[in-house]
């Protein structure tokens, strides 16, 4: 199936969905995790703001770059084919255009009020997202969520370093937390949408070496991520009600993922994956309270 040529007129609405506006404030969540557990305080108003805004700028403009390269597989995928850019309403210019200039406006937010590290290190995610995941690594290997996942893991460094202005453990923890949560999120979903990948061409596990490995895989990185998700704990970042939750969200996680390998049903791969968002939108906040509650 070729790319949809009918044109419609583009509404704000339709600029607004190419930024991924959900994925967008499931980072803008952690990012600002990222800023408070940087200082004992209260963040600087002022980087807060600017600096949750620059990192969503840009972060919306790599959404953007996505909808961009993956228009004519978005058309042939149920889930993706209403798609501004699949549907016409959007053309591939409009689109770039669009991109380069929210990712600029976000970039020059964060050298000019921010600082140049944090602006740095969004921009090497926002290239590593927008052109390494998506324009290679995501045709070329079915590891492709794998290596590509450190992008989406940096908005909790990008924040610890517009408050900071340098790169600490613990703000890598945080990154390594999500850069293990990444791979089992998101094959559930891959499972879930495994034949309409088969259709793009898109080499993801489920597709190119089958749901058993692939679940098997998706244990695998949950116990890695049970395992991750302690070392605040144990490097003294956080208390103790962090790591109940750690623990109690974590082996959540393992049910489902040893509920998806066992005891599968239609829905287990999405519920899963559900279950995967919940799971960090729980999480780093829990972590934050439990900084304040035991400083």
């Amino acid at each position: 199936m070729t790319e949809l040529t009918h044109k419609q007129a583009a509404s704000w609405r339709d600029y607004y969905e190419m930024c991924k506006p959900r994925v967008v404030m499931l980072m803008i969540l952690t990012s600002m995790v990222g800023m408070f557990l940087a200082v004992p305080g209260m963040v600087p108003l002022d980087i807060l703001i600017l600096g949750n805004l620059g990192i969503a700028l840009v972060a919306s403009s790599g959404a953007v770059v996505n909808h961009l390269i993956d228009r004519k597989v978005d058309a042939v995928m149920r889930r993706t084919i209403n798609r501004p850019m699949p549907q016409g309403r959007v053309d591939p210019a409009q689109a770039a255009w669009f991109a380069a200039a929210i990712g600029v406006a976000g970039l020059l937010i964060m050298l000019i009020w921010v600082n140049a590290l944090s602006a740095w290190l969004t921009l090497a995610s926002f290239i590593g997202y927008a052109f390494i995941y998506t324009g290679y690594l995501k045709r070329a290997t079915p590891q492709n969520i794998v290596i590509g996942g450190l992008s989406g893991a940096m908005p909790p460094l990008l924040g610890w370093a517009a408050v900071s202005g340098t790169i600490e453990p613990g703000a890598l923890i945080l990154v390594l937390i999500i850069f293990a949560w990444t791979p089992p999120h998101f094959w559930a979903l891959a499972i879930y949408r495994k034949d309409e990948y088969a259709k793009t061409g898109i080499p993801m596990l489920p597709v190119t070496h089958g749901e058993h490995l692939t679940k098997v895989h998706i244990i695998l990185y949950t116990i890695i991520m049970i395992l991750v998700s302690v070392l605040p704990y144990l490097i003294g970042m956080s208390g103790p009600l962090y790591l109940l939750a750690a623990l109690v969200l974590g082996f959540g996680f393992l049910f489902w993922a040893l509920l998806l390998m066992f005891k599968p049903k239609q829905s287990t791969a999405m519920d899963t994956f559900r279950y995967s968002i919940v799971y960090l939108m729980v999480l780093f906040p829990v972590l934050l309270v439990d900084h304040y509650l035991f400083p």
